[in-house]
């Protein structure tokens, strides 16, 4: 990408050297050194596209990059376990509290995500797998095997960082 903005910037360099010793001298000083104020000019126009060239890409990698990293969600997660073990989950796959699935109001099932917890900064994948959670302001329900694994099992909630990675459909054979 910058290389072609390169040839471009290049291009037009050449172009207004071209319309600058076609047109003759502007100023007093060009009638003296024509061949310094029409070299100047270039190398001014071409550092000057050249920079706006390389700020535009910067940023654009740069926002490209920022997108990819930001959460999806921040708030509060849960856990639940024993009472729901082999019972079917909203996606009808039969719910095991050993695999490290989730429970999410809105997301595909299928779907999986990056699950942070704020304050350990532990982390792993789950897969959507149910509906929920349906108590308060949560925005996940974890697995007792998930929950287990970010070290949330005996305080029961933590804040969490939710990053989508994957958008599928649920595959019951997981």
């Amino acid at each position: 990408m910058i290389a072609a903005k390169k040839v471009a910037v290049f291009k037009a360099s050449k172009k207004l050297s071209e319309q600058l010793n076609g047109a003759g001298p502007a100023s007093a000083e060009a009638s003296s050194r024509p061949d310094k104020v029409v070299g100047d000019s270039v190398i001014r126009v071409w550092l000057i596209s050249l920079g706006l060239s390389v700020c535009v890409s910067v940023s654009a990698v740069a926002g490209e990059q920022a997108a990819a990293e930001a959460p999806l969600q921040l708030g509060w997660t849960s856990w639940y376990g024993e009472e729901y073990h082999g019972r079917r989950t909203a996606s009808g796959e039969v719910y095991n509290m050993h695999k490290l699935t989730a429970a999410h109001r809105d997301l595909p099932f299928g779907t999986r995500v990056r699950v942070t917890h704020t304050g350990s900064q532990r982390s792993l994948v789950v897969r959507i797998n149910d509906r929920g959670p349906f108590v308060g302001n949560r925005i996940l329900d974890l697995s007792y095997a998930a929950a287990g694994r970010l070290g949330i099992v005996r305080s029961g909630l933590a804040m969490i960082r939710l990053e989508l990675l994957e958008s599928k459909k649920a595959r019951p054979d997981l």
